[in-house]
């Protein structure tokens, strides 16, 4: 949606003319909208009223300083200065152009009173204290306005102004409103789901239960090639947790069921491998494989208990492996399992 701004430029108007047409110039091409107040007509209300107004529904504030302090109120106090108080107090980001040389102006742009001249000084202190620029000529505030102007912007983003077709409808808000509050419960699911277990597991195996995992495995007498490999069957009693902790890292991106098997294979191997190597000793023990019957229990337990889930991810037409990955839930009961705790202290 595109936004435009509203600034106002506030400075003395008689001495100031030209420098108000060159930033008038430079505000319209930077697509901005001026306000001051030789563009407003009369009304009703008194002048400083107008005047706040209007500086509440601008955006920004740009004020102009040469050689003249300009009109006052009753307070003896100018307007000009007045209207960069009262913009400081609304908080409105401020920028101030001040004239470099101003005794070198002609004398008609000049203050001849003694009273206004300390005046400006004081003024020309307080906008100093703030963002502000110099410059020497109407063109060159030109320039200085429009290169401020848009640092100004990207360090204070404003409300800024559309057009009105550009609204979006009651109907629309609506809408809109019903979706961010969908949005923030999706994403309080979400948020859940990474450290509770889906309902209705409690009843299910997990954890320290065991379970028995058939598997197979083939052995030859050691150094006869020529003699037939035996398949030999086993069981294994492992917990659900040392299960998961055995496979889940393969699954931090993704990975296929065949190799979560070969892991599993693994696994058996490096936990019965040397006993059983001793009960077959004088034989070569190879091709440790899990029953498919067991492994497949595996998938569905940890796709049951919500830990693990089928990758969607889009492959080649001839890649008709099954991918799994794990879930936010998953990913926090593997990083509970396998993350290294500091060793206990204990006092001397």
């Amino acid at each position: 949606m595109e936004k435009r701004y509203q600034v106002f430029v506030s400075s003395t108007y008689e001495d100031l003319q030209a420098e108000r047409q060159e930033v008038m110039h430079a505000l319209l091409e930077l697509d901005c909208i001026p306000a001051g107040m030789e563009l407003f007509p009369a009304a009703n209300e008194d002048q400083w009223t107008l005047i706040k107004r209007i500086i509440s529904e601008c955006d920004y504030y740009v004020v102009v300083v040469g050689g003249r302090y300009g009109s006052t109120g009753d307070d003896g106090v100018g307007f000009t200065e007045k209207e960069y108080r009262y913009a400081l107090e609304l908080g409105k980001p401020v920028i101030g152009f001040l004239h470099r040389n101003p005794q070198e102006l002609p004398a008609k742009h000049t203050e001849k009173d003694a009273d206004k001249t300390k005046n400006l000084a004081e003024f020309r202190d307080l906008v100093q204290k703030k963002v502000c620029q110099f410059w020497d000529s109407p063109s060159d505030l030109g320039s200085k306005v429009s290169r401020s102007l848009i640092k100004l912007i990207k360090q204070n983003p404003a409300v800024g102004w559309v057009r009105a077709d550009q609204v979006p409808s009651a109907d629309t808000a609506q809408e809109m409103l019903a979706l961010r509050k969908r949005i923030d419960e999706l994403e309080g699911e979400l948020a859940n789901s990474r450290t509770s277990a889906p309902k209705g597991t409690d009843e299910l195996a997990q954890g320290e239960d065991s379970f028995e995992i058939n598997f197979t495995f083939q052995r030859r007498n050691k150094g006869d090639v020529f003699s037939d490999e035996e398949e030999t069957r086993g069981k294994i009693s492992m917990s659900w947790n040392e299960i998961f902790y055995a496979l889940s890292p393969r699954m931090m991106d993704e990975t296929t069921d065949t190799q979560l098997e070969n892991d599993l294979a693994n696994t058996i191997d490096a936990r019965l491998g040397d006993r059983l190597r001793q009960r077959f000793d004088g034989q070569d023990l190879t091709s440790f494989a899990v029953a498919a019957e067991s492994f497949q229990t595996i998938l569905v337990q940890f796709k049951a208990l919500g830990l693990i889930i089928k990758s969607v991810r889009s492959r080649s037409v001839k890649d008709s492996s099954t991918y799994w990955t794990l879930t936010p839930y998953g990913d926090t009961i593997m990083t509970q399992l396998r993350a290294v705790r500091r060793p206990a202290t204990t006092n001397a």
